[in-house]
């Protein structure tokens, strides 16, 4: 072998087997200087996976990202760095951590006790580096997120969004409005969850959210508001889809029966699955274009209604054997008194219009993203047939099957979930000096989501059937969990 050659060689043996480290990571710990070797990476901001690089963690930032490509080998610009702790990621892949939009915790469903550390290492065990809670227990929640941040419990990072009418008194004039929306400032909140608003009182709140920097994630209910309201008053993200078809209907209302009644999830959420069909495709292109326009974010939570399309799959599906709690599967039977709990004399009927539901929807969210839209990931999990951790990733599987290529999909739950959150150059990427939230997966998401699933893949390699799959580790904030062990502990 030519010298030159050999050089090359002996190199790139060098570089892609690495600078040993004298220990291997361990679960929940945050080390000096730690090294992702080898590893393929898929940043969040939509350019295409490229590898081996290593990664180097300070703490809890991120120091270096290395190219070990032969081209980079051969030109000198690959300077591998020592590190005291070492994951060999040969072979996997590396994302920014993943970003649940649309989250609550929750420590009770129905009335019954639920373990809040039982939702908290799901999310962990399924790669969710960080959570936006929209609606929850306010104080709890603010008390879960000085854990987390502290490193004093294993969850993701919190960002508090209490929802403005959930406490009494619900605010009913202008200057009760901005109060709220002041309390909850001082009460250190991220951003505030409207629902059920007046058109007024969203108007005053909002001046004064925008005043103290408190974005707002809007759900917009059968209310008085739609999308345009949203558009006017400066929302940061319209959560699921209310309010964006109704700001296209003709008539300014959809065409309920005489005998809708809200209040009745049933007829609620049927005829939900009718209200697509109403908008006029042309106002409907005008409203999208105008959210783009002024900046609002869409999180579809697509997730979140697929049992309605298709009961049987939501009751049964496959992690719900090792992962379903007793208490929440007890909350999903149908029950009208639990929220979400509605499907008592749901039928193949509304099935069908839930699936064309589902077909105009998707097609908003490309035109909406082809116009220059920002479009995030949800779950709204702890509904519906919906578990944590599983149905982000479910998510993603919907946004592919909207027709998003899979590397938008990852940006859609990763940079663009920063982005919503006001975390733009600190989370959802994998780049020198951003917060060291990232995580290790066995298997190329780009090629098919469900690597990610804790329950794995099977797959067929050398002739053998062999079982593969998902996360391998989550880094939040520079700490390491190891998600099998974290699976096996909820468990």
């Amino acid at each position: 072998m030519p010298p030159t050659r050999f050089c090359l060689a002996f190199l790139a043996f060098f570089f892609v087997n690495g600078l040993h480290a004298q220990t291997h990571a361990e679960n929940g710990k945050r080390y000096a200087r730690l090294a992702i070797r080898n590893a393929t990476i898929i940043d969040g901001n939509g350019t295409p996976a490229a590898g081996p690089k290593d990664v180097i963690i300070e703490n809890n930032r991120i120091l270096a990202v290395v190219p070990l490509d032969p081209v980079s080998l051969s030109n000198g610009r690959a300077k591998r760095q020592p590190a005291d702790v070492e994951i060999d990621a040969t072979g996997k892949y590396v994302l920014p951590g993943l970003i649940d939009a649309h989250a609550h915790t929750q420590d009770e469903r129905g009335g019954i006790a639920q373990p809040v550390d039982y939702e908290l290492k799901i999310w962990l065990a399924c790669g969710i580096t960080t959570v936006r809670d929209v609606g929850s227990d306010t104080k709890k929640t603010l008390a879960l997120r000085a854990k987390s941040a502290a490193g004093e419990i294993a969850a993701p990072r919190i960002f508090v969004y209490p929802m403005f009418n959930a406490q009494p008194p619900v605010p009913t004039t202008l200057e009760q409005a901005r109060a709220r929306i002041r309390e909850y400032k001082q009460m250190g909140a991220d951003g505030v969850k409207f629902l059920g608003m007046y058109r007024d009182i969203m108007e005053a709140a909002e001046d004064e959210a925008h005043k103290l920097n408190l974005p707002i994630a809007h759900h917009v209910g059968v209310e008085e508001t739609n999308a345009w309201d949203d558009i006017h008053f400066g929302t940061r993200s319209i959560e699921h889809w209310y309010g964006i078809p109704d700001a296209a209907i003709p008539d300014g209302v959809q065409n309920f029966p005489p005998t809708y009644n809200y209040n009745n999830e049933t007829d609620r959420f049927r005829y939900a699955g009718h209200l697509w069909r109403e908008a006029d495709p042309e106002k409907l292109q005008q409203v999208l274009a105008a959210m783009v326009k002024a900046n609002v974010a869409w999180v579809p939570t697509l997730d979140i209604y697929e049992a309605s399309r298709d009961l049987q799959r939501a009751q049964n599906q496959p992690w719900f054997a090792e992962y379903l709690h007793p208490t929440l599967e007890e909350y999903f039977r149908p029950n009208p008194k639990n929220h979400g709990s509605y499907f008592i004399g749901w039928t193949s009927n509304d099935e069908v219009f839930w699936k064309e539901n589902y077909r105009i929807w998707m097609a908003a969210l490309r035109d909406f993203e082809r116009m220059g839209g920002v479009i995030g990931a949800g779950d709204d999990t702890g509904f519906i047939y919906e578990l944590y951790g599983f149905a982000l990733l479910r998510e993603l599987e919907l946004h592919e099957e909207a027709g998003f290529n899979p590397i938008k999909v990852i940006q859609h739950i990763t940079g663009n979930n920063a982005k919503i959150l006001g975390m733009e150059g600190k989370l959802g990427g994998v780049r020198a000096g951003y917060l060291a939230d990232l995580i290790v997966v066995n298997g190329n998401p780009l090629e098919n989501m469900k690597v990610l699933y804790p329950t794995g893949i099977e797959e067929i390699r050398d002739g053998k059937q062999i079982h593969t799959g998902g996360v391998e580790w989550t880094i939040k904030d520079g700490i390491c969990y190891h998600a099998p062990t974290l699976a096996v502990q909820v468990r």
